[in-house]
Formats: C-alpha cells, structure tokens, sequence
C-alpha cells in the first residue's frame, strides 16, 4: 500500500509516469477516462478552507469512477477528542482511501501508520506536495509540448526563483521537488524567512542532493530564471501578523520590473488565491508570462493520475 505524503514518496521514474498519465488523462476528459477508482469509495477530510483543492479532488474521484465522501472535521469525533489512530482504524472499514488537508503534518502520518488505506496529503502546514507536482506538471507542458514522456526530464536544470515567505509549505515543497527532480530552487525573502532544518533534514533522510539556495536579494533570485512563483505573505492562521508582514515582504512583490531580469520567455506561477497588491503585481497576474489559470486546472489532471497510481498499488 502507497502513500503520497510528500513528494518524494514518488521516485523520479514515478513521477515521470504520473506525468503521462495525467496528460492522457487531460487529453481524454469527456469522452474516455478509465475507472480506476470503480467501486471505491474516498474521504475527503477538511480542516482548513479550500477552493482548488476540495473541487478538483472531489471532481477527480467521480470521474475516475469513484464516490468523494466529504468529512467537515469540525462535524466528527476528532473536534471531541477521538484519536486520530482511531479514527483512521474505524475509516479503513469503510472507505478505500483517504485525502486530508490540515494544518499538522504529524497528523498525515498518523493516519498513514493507523490505517490500511492509502492517505493523500492535500495540503499541510509543511508541504503541498500536489501542487508542486502539479506546477511542474504544468512548466513542462510549456517545456516539451506535445511529448508527455519527456515532461520529467525537461524540468533537469531549469531555474525557479520563489519569492517571499519561502519558509512555508510552498517553499519547503520546491526545495523537496527541486531536489527529487533535478531543478534549481532560487528563493528569496526576508531575514527569518527561508527554509528551516526540518525540510533539510527530511532532503537527508531522502538522501537528496540539495538544489536550492536562499538570498535577500530577490533581483538576485529571479536573474536567469525560467519561472518565477509566489504565495500570499499572509496565510491562514497568521493574520495577527499581517502589518507586519506585509511590510517585511514588500520588496519581494514580483512585478513587471522583476520580472524583466528573469530569462525571456519566463513564466509567472501562484497557486491561488492571489492578493492582487501584495505578492504580485495585478500587471503580472494579467500578463502573457502568468500561466496560473493553466496551474488551476491541471490540479484536477494530476490529482487523477496520483489517485490512479496509488489505486494500481495497492
């Protein structure tokens, strides 16, 4: 039994079939998608608010023949005290895998160890491992049009520049992916704000080489880069911190001067929902270069094709 926890519970090879089948998948949408969830039912298990996320896996399991079961934490016995080792023991009975998105990453694992069915990491406060696969997905769309088997090795020595907070789950997935998939990960911000030593010493368990680096210069960060990404500087949970963060990011706003000093051609990215002002200039987010709405909709294409391989792996 499979989980897909972080990114590099997937290999390399993994991740390049995942790739294919998610452009199969994408290609035959409406008129041939194979049932490779027939019969099953999955567990859709919420803690925070979603759009992207809750939609297009909740989509994705009905049309890869499944029945999505939505669960409202704040609805169960785990808001009352229930163990999460109970609860994934008694939800192994009746579903046949499970897709949580929450704030403690320990959790995802709890319910990995407990339960007998695959557990998918829809977001936690450590990493956003469908999204990263999906970004990557998406730049190699642009990379290797038309060829879904060269999608993974198209991604070998590109540069990303992250900017902003990239301490938070989006940056420690980058610096995970970047690693697993041969990319080089520039990220800039402020003081305080790069990766801190659990994604490190998770890339050491993974016996990953490092390819990221981090700077306070973000013209630094993004020169040369073939894409160009960012994220609110104000998630949910930390709006005490607002004022102040937002006065600590402002330089790290990616706007049309920044993006002049990344490579021609480069793409602008971000996951959604943009605050339009802050991290990114509305000129970006309307640009040719932003692909973001591509990025949205490729999170249904791959999240199928994940759901897929861990359903043959079982």
């Amino acid at each position: 039994m499979r989980h897909f926890l972080k990114e590099s519970d997937l290999s390399r090879e993994e991740v390049a079939a995942v790739f294919a089948t998610a452009a199969a998948l994408k290609a035959g949408r409406g008129r041939h998608t194979p049932p490779a969830l027939a019969r099953q039912s999955w567990g859709l298990l919420f803690f925070k608010k979603s759009t992207r996320t809750r939609v297009s896996f909740q989509v994705g399991v009905h049309e890869l023949g499944g029945q999505p079961v939505m669960l409202n934490a704040d609805d169960m016995q785990l808001s009352r005290g229930e163990t999460a080792d109970d609860t994934a023991r008694v939800l192994s009975r009746y579903l046949h895998g499970m897709v949580i998105r929450c704030h403690d990453h320990a959790l995802l694992e709890t319910f990995a160890r407990a339960g007998t069915m695959p557990v998918v990491n829809a977001l936690s406060d450590f990493l956003h491992p469908c999204q990263l696969l999906t970004d990557m997905f998406t730049l190699a769309e642009r990379w290797a049009p038309g060829r879904p088997e060269a999608y993974a090795e198209s991604l070998r020595g590109r540069k990303v520049a992250f900017l902003g907070d990239t301490a938070c789950n989006m940056g420690n997935s980058y610096v995970l992916a970047g690693a697993l998939l041969g990319v080089e990960v520039a990220l800039a911000g402020p003081k305080g704000y790069a990766p801190g030593p659990e994604i490190q010493e998770l890339l050491r368990r993974e016996k990953l080489a490092p390819t990221w680096t981090f700077t306070e210069d973000a013209e630094a960060a993004v020169r040369g880069a073939d894409m160009v990404t960012t994220d609110v500087w104000v998630s949910m949970g930390m709006e005490a911190e607002k004022e102040r963060r937002l006065r600590e990011m402002a330089p790290y706003q990616v706007n049309a001067r920044l993006m002049s000093l990344a490579k021609p051609g480069a793409l602008f990215m971000h996951c959604l929902p943009a605050h339009p002002g802050e991290e990114v200039a509305q000129e970006v987010l309307d640009s040719p270069a932003s692909i973001i709405f591509d990025q949205a909709e490729n999170r249904l294409h791959v999240q199928k094709a994940i759901l897929a391989h861990l359903a043959a792996s079982r």
